[in-house]
């Protein structure tokens, strides 16, 4: 926890900029290593939060919550904790949530998570569990004493009716206790700027966090913006596009999409912006640099 024990909406309705980091469970513990030299690379520049994911289908979630609870203790930073509801029964994730608890980690992010078969796969749900995002802050905030952040999709979650709809159930997640939310990977500001607009106008203030992953690889990002929902800008295309073969050229104009895209946001009011970071420090580490060259963070 930081020193000043502020708490984490605090931070993110600050003056400040916040920035945070995102981590995925290694599936070995040679991956496990390399992410701990990553959080180790990371901490000091003392970010407002880090969190830890689930894997595909909610796999890994004893290595989850493994690193996620070792972040608290032996770290100076605040790990938020995921959580979601594929294939478990709500006894399963209430006790996933008190041993979170148990550790100090009382920041959590509560999401329904993708099916076993990918993002776009139909949703299977479980005889004794959940199978709304929604139903999940319910559960946290009765049981009390967390801090819950959600999802949010500046292009809409691939499920829902509308963008609208999309932004009715993000009001309804607040309404339902949670606190703030981190955004999918988008590429273009404009998308998020809207959607902050859509939650506005229906007299919602939480803080929306966007979530940024600059393009290092260009058919892995492809991908997941594919499985995700979210769009590769013909923008974005052109200029990656041209150079796609060349790995060098690629990771360069990548960090300075990135770059550019952070500028935009927080020139436009964004609170913060959330780095996923693939366990690789270097070009989040690169992209910092430059912000807070500018002054930015």
């Amino acid at each position: 926890m930081p020193p000043d024990h502020q708490s984490l909406v605090d931070a993110l309705r600050g003056s400040v900029p916040s920035y945070s980091f995102e981590f995925f469970p290694p599936k070995d513990d040679a991956g496990e290593a390399v992410l701990w030299q990553t959080i180790a690379d990371l901490e000091p520049l003392e970010p407002t939060f880090v969190s830890v994911t689930y894997g595909a289908g909610g796999t890994s979630q004893e290595r989850t919550v493994r690193i996620t609870a070792r972040i608290a203790e032996q770290t100076r930073m605040r790990p938020v904790g995921h959580l979601t509801l594929v294939a478990q029964t709500r006894g399963e994730i209430e006790s996933v949530l008190k041993q979170y608890a148990a550790s100090g980690v009382d920041n959590v992010l509560a999401l329904r998570g993708d099916p076993k078969g990918g993002p776009r796969a139909p949703w299977e749900s479980h005889p004794d569990g959940m199978d709304h995002a929604l139903d999940l802050v319910e559960l946290a905030s009765g049981l009390g004493g967390f801090r819950i952040g959600v999802a949010a999709f500046p292009e809409g979650h691939p499920d829902a009716k509308s963008l609208q709809h999309d932004a009715e159930v993000l009001v309804a997640k607040a309404e339902a206790g949670a606190e703030y939310a981190i955004t999918q990977l988008f590429f273009r500001a404009t998308d998020y700027f809207s959607l902050v607009e859509r939650v506005r106008a229906m007299g919602c203030d939480m803080p929306i966090v966007p979530g940024i992953m600059p393009i290092l690889n260009f058919a892995q990002v492809a991908r997941m913006a594919e499985l995700s929902g979210a769009e590769l800008p013909r923008e974005v295309l052109d200029e990656v596009e041209p150079i796609q073969d060349d790995q060098a050229a690629v990771r360069s104009k990548g960090i300075e999409l990135a770059t550019t895209l952070c500028r935009d946001l927080l020139a436009g009011g964004a609170p913060g912006l959330h780095f996923i970071t693939l366990n690789r420090s270097k070009a989040t580490r690169e992209i910092f640099d430059s912000l807070r060259s500018d002054g930015l963070v």
